[in-house]
């Protein structure tokens, strides 16, 4: 399961070099925010992805707007086979399509939610099933929506509300929610409080921008040992009493056991 997402500038060679080693899920590189020379950027990701081969993290290259030099950056990506090929600023379902038609058809298309138009269409952007996964840019969108970026605090009921609809929105029409982006990063302790919280909703994945932050969301994320025990205990109390016809019980240990509860403790244990 995807849980840490750790931004990688595409022009910073040093950094590139550091991928291998690193304990995040996603090494997500980056061809768009804070890139002065895009052109240069996107050929050095290139060149470094010809040679880079890792299992652990994925390789996810963010990409810029498809009415910028988006086409540009897909077309060379293309040719080294990321896990996925994230666009930014996407607005409608034909962004969409425009994408799937750009990127080959072995790579996974991953999205950005940063747009008050895609945040409202996140219902019609399933239009092909590599389309896996949503990033919520929540200082972009701010701005689209002509909202201070001041309200991102912790307990603000508006980014309650905006963290809740991409979450229901994401996880209803199919896809997987990686919450935003913390840009305080020495301020450890309210980034941690963050992942408690996204926790508590639901989420499962956060962006992250230090390796700091990346060790916070796996172990924030990570089920602890008990959550484990106790799924696994649940799989096999089912599954022994489907043998016999019965798929709802009262067990012992942990009370009221059915298939709803089944399939959630199969989720836990994958």
């Amino acid at each position: 399961m995807i849980k840490s997402v750790l931004m990688v500038a595409g022009d910073n060679e040093k950094h590139l070099n550091k991928i291998p080693n690193l304990k995040c899920d996603i090494a997500m590189i980056n061809l768009e925010d804070g890139m002065f020379d895009k052109d240069k950027a996107r050929v050095m990701v290139y060149e470094k992805l010809k040679t880079l081969k890792c299992e652990t993290p994925k390789i996810v290259v963010r990409v810029n707007s498809l009415d910028t030099c988006g086409e540009e950056d897909i077309k060379l990506i293309n040719k080294v086979k990321p896990y996925a090929i994230r666009v930014a600023k996407i607005k409608t379902k034909e962004d969409v399509k425009k994408a799937i038609s750009l990127i080959d058809k072995d790579i996974q298309v991953h999205l950005s939610i940063e747009t008050k138009e895609a945040f409202n269409s996140i219902s019609e952007f399933k239009l092909d099933a590599r389309v896996t996964t949503l990033y919520l840019g929540i200082l972009d969108l701010l701005e689209s929506l002509m909202l201070p970026q001041s309200i991102l605090t912790l307990g603000n009921p508006t980014i309650e509300y905006i963290l809740s609809k991409f979450l229901i929105d994401s996880k209803t029409h199919g896809f997987y929610p990686v919450s935003f982006t913390y840009q305080d990063y020495r301020n450890l302790g309210e980034f941690e409080d963050w992942c408690a919280k996204e926790k508590k909703m639901g989420f499962t994945a956060k962006s992250c921008i230090s390796p700091d932050q990346v060790d916070i969301v796996n172990r924030t994320f990570a089920p602890n040992s008990k959550e484990i025990e106790k799924a696994k205990y649940i799989i096999e109390k089912f599954e022994s009493m489907k043998k016999t016809g019965c798929t709802g019980f009262v067990d012992e240990k942990y009370g009221f056991i059915d298939e709803p509860i089944y399939k959630h403790a199969l989720l836990v244990v994958k």
